[in-house]
């Protein structure tokens, strides 16, 4: 059952980035028509906080990702970064403002692994301007962050998957944005590196983070606010404890849980009991 978003009480005034106005996105259909995948979408990202999109497979969390990141344009309403309709701002501006990790990144050709991240840094520069040693620092100490600094001129396709979702992670903070998009960072990821990589995104400074999140006790650990959607509309949104809730899970993921909270850390924890329902429609 769908409920009216009201503003969380937990939540303190801060400046908006990224903001979403009565968002729509149909996929047009080879007999006419066409399926909509977002539906009359409304949404906040705030300053300097982790956001979190949660949803089942096909709820539309990279639909609405990749209306923020410019792939998609919405059929109505818009997506605005700083008060700007993302889709009036030149590509340059947007890179400028905006790093993505998006889930089915593709590299196709093959670069030593510091020739990936040094790519990330282009939108910086002039363009006859080189990056130079500052930039070059910078793409090292990111790999560096990552675990990933004597590997810096291995081909990037020799990589393991997990290997390879690190180096595009180190891309996107060597990119030197205020604003990070990422879909499903964890993805590839063993549970020491999932922990690892969702400490460093969580502890950079001054940094703008949304993120769509599969795993429901890692968004109750590292996410200041949990946008929740199903079939196409954000049906809540709020603070971990606000969100994560018996009820919340069960009608997104048609599973029975029980939440608690860890001694150790005092965040969420969810324990899934069963599964209580069918398989979810694809929704985009």
């Amino acid at each position: 059952m769908e409920r009216a978003l009201k503003p969380s009480e937990n939540e303190p005034p801060c400046k908006t980035r990224i903001s979403g106005e009565h968002v729509d996105f149909t996929v047009k259909g080879e007999a006419g028509g066409g399926a909509k995948l977002l539906q009359d979408v409304n949404f906040k990202i705030n300053e300097n906080m982790f956001t979190g999109l949660i949803g089942p497979n096909g709820s539309g969390k990279t639909t609405l990702l990749k209306t923020v990141y410019r792939i998609y344009k919405p059929s109505r309403g818009a997506v605005y970064l700083d008060g700007d309709n993302v889709h009036s701002l030149k590509p340059r501006l947007a890179a400028q403002k905006m790093a993505v990790l998006a889930q089915e990144q593709r590299v196709v050709f093959d670069f030593p692994v510091i020739e990936i991240v040094l790519m990330s840094r282009h939108a910086q520069k002039n363009f006859f301007e080189t990056d130079g040693r500052g930039g070059l620092a910078v793409c090292e100490e990111a790999l560096r962050q990552f675990g990933l600094y004597e590997m810096r001129e291995r081909s990037f396709l020799s990589l393991s998957g997990g290997e390879k979702q690190r180096a595009l992670l180190a891309a996107a903070f060597a990119q030197g944005t205020g604003i990070i998009i990422l879909d499903e960072p964890a993805n590839h990821l063993d549970i020491g590196q999932q922990l690892l990589i969702m400490d460093m995104i969580k502890k950079r400074p001054r940094t703008t983070v949304f993120a769509s999140i599969h795993d429901l006790n890692l968004a109750a650990r590292y996410c200041d606010r949990i946008i929740a959607i199903k079939s196409g509309r954000i049906i809540a949104s709020g603070i971990p404890e606000e969100i994560l809730t018996v009820n919340l899970i069960r009608e997104l993921f048609q599973v029975e849980a029980r939440i608690e909270r860890e001694v150790e850390t005092g965040c969420l924890h969810i324990r899934y009991i069963r599964g209580i329902g069918g398989v979810h429609s694809a929704n985009g």
